[in-house]
């Protein structure tokens, strides 16, 4: 393993992770607390201090470790999920559906700002190799939060927005699978199946969707 190579990349994707963790997480929270919920913001997890969601297995040893084991070609991590009591939602079933949409839409935007910042460097003449490819690692790390966290299945974001679109008794039995959920998107992810069917579909459309917003942009600056 290159370690300068690792040092290199560290720095290039350390604050486009923060952010996009940090974001993400606090995002949940907030809405959570819109719609009634302050569990999250009496533990202080509405900030965006990342040290409060950094999770030291999920966000880095085990990241660093598939690095080293994958030679990059694998990489896996988690925050701190925000706790949320649905029970204590105005209306739990509708509004978990606001609450899980909040990370990944949260995402969605950071992308779209990285995208921004990207052209704006670029229109300024700022060719310096190390900025650009934290643009477009911060656009990428939030393309992929943004489209693996809406895998329908619990605990992610799109199960939880999929057992609040489903009819009770439909979505009781999704419901169900959450206490195993996190070992059977391991699985679907070691295998493969998420990266071919969901994943590089869904980034696709979602980088054809992030160029079209900032077209204006980017011929404003060539």
């Amino acid at each position: 393993m290159d370690i300068a190579n690792l040092i290199q990349t560290v720095a290039i994707y350390a604050l486009p992770v923060l952010f996009a963790i940090t974001v993400h997480e606090a995002a949940h929270g907030y809405v959570a607390r819109h719609f009634g919920d302050n569990t999250a913001y009496m533990l202080g997890r509405v900030t965006l201090n990342p040290l409060k969601h950094i999770d030291p297995i999920g966000t880095i040893a085990m990241p660093l470790l598939l690095y080293f084991a994958t030679s990059g070609a694998f990489l896996f991590g988690y925050a701190k999920p925000v706790p949320v009591n649905f029970g204590q939602l105005r209306n739990p079933k509708r509004d978990m559906i606001w609450v899980a949409l909040a990370g990944p839409g949260a995402n969605l935007i950071q992308a779209l700002l990285w995208g921004i910042l990207l052209y704006l460097l670029l229109g300024a003449a700022v060719t310096e190799p190390f900025f650009i490819k934290m643009c477009q690692g911060g656009i990428l790390v939030n393309v992929v939060m943004f489209v693996f966290n809406l895998f329908p299945l619990p605990p992610l974001d799109g199960g939880r927005i999929l057992v609040g679109l489903l009819p009770y008794k439909q979505a009781a039995l999704v419901s169900r699978v959450e206490p195993w959920g996190f070992f059977i998107v391991m699985a679907l992810i070691i295998s493969g199946v998420i990266t071919k069917l969901w994943l590089l579909p869904l980034m696709s459309l979602t980088f054809a969707f992030i160029d079209i917003v900032l077209t204006p942009l980017s011929m404003l600056v060539r």
